[in-house]
């Protein structure tokens, strides 16, 4: 959206020194045209500009068109790589594991902060350098086959925010392949507050619906809201104000459309329990 010139010129710079790979370097700006950026963006890397701001997933989905190669890397405008080793690593791990789907680096804030517990998509997070599949992915640095992503079906555009990378790592599972998350891979991100986007829970709770409205087979969409209701008004039986906002959006989720509906697969389902979660939780 153009708001943090600086972290934007740092990431791109992280993913132009790469080495051993060739890249393939778009920038998409959502509501801003990255052309007018200032500073100027370095000669290379191409530009588009949607005339409004169609959300985070439809920003993402809307540069894949744009770029070649067999490999797929996407990183929000305030991430970046530390190491000039991180592309290749990431798609030599493709090459070694073709069952992998999606791969999630650990993140890790450059300040030396506390990594958030959320940043490790797994129930049990344990070592964050611990891999392991996951049922979901933070999404500021996903690392992709081209052919998973494009059978998956992308990221969800409808989401403008919050969970899309639920819904891309359930889909990544329903091609028949696995999310994974690689501690040996680092990505960098500033922790920061998602509370502080006034329509955070809002977002959170009509999208929780739509997850499971768009994906889950319809006798589990029941399981998967009531265990997701059950938990945030634990999460936030003590601030009134947020337990509203979180309901308005779960109104929102069962009157309003939530675009295309995928449901998975029952052999999807009894691979995920196996793996060690079930899409109910």
């Amino acid at each position: 959206m153009g708001k943090r010139p600086d972290e934007l010129a740092r990431g791109i710079r992280s993913v132009l020194v790469q080495q051993g790979v060739e890249t393939d370097v778009i920038v998409v700006g959502n509501g801003w045209d990255p052309a007018t950026a200032e500073p100027p963006l370095p000669a290379g890397v191409r530009t588009r500009h949607l005339p409004e701001n169609l959300g985070i997933p439809a920003g993402r989905n809307a540069g894949v068109t744009e770029v070649s190669g067999e490999v797929l890397f996407f990183l929000d405008d305030d991430a970046f790589l530390p190491s000039e080793a991180f592309l290749a690593d990431g798609v030599r791990l493709l090459a070694e594991r073709p069952e992998l789907g999606l791969v999630q680096p650990r993140v890790v804030d450059p300040t030396g902060l506390v990594s958030p517990r959320r940043w490790i998509p797994r129930i049990r997070k344990g070592d964050p350098a611990h891999s392991s599949p996951v049922f979901s992915c933070w999404e500021g640095a996903v690392l992709m086959p081209r052919a998973a992503f494009d059978e998956a079906g992308g990221w969800a555009d409808p989401f403008f925010y919050a969970h899309e990378g639920i819904e891309l790592a359930w889909r990544v599972w329903d091609t028949g392949r696995i999310a994974w998350y690689e501690g040996s891979l680092e990505a960098a991100h500033p922790v920061i507050d998602p509370a502080r986007h006034s329509y955070y829970f809002r977002l959170n709770a009509r999208n929780r619906v739509w997850l499971a409205r768009r994906n889950l087979p319809a006798l589990l969409v029941p399981f998967y809201v009531g265990s997701w209701t059950g938990i945030q008004m634990l999460r936030w039986a003590r601030q009134p104000a947020a337990l509203k906002a979180w309901f308005g959006g779960w109104a929102a989720g069962w009157r309003e459309s939530p675009g295309e509906r995928r449901p998975m697969r029952w052999r999807t389902v009894w691979r995920m329990t196996r793996a060690g979660r079930p899409p109910v939780v």
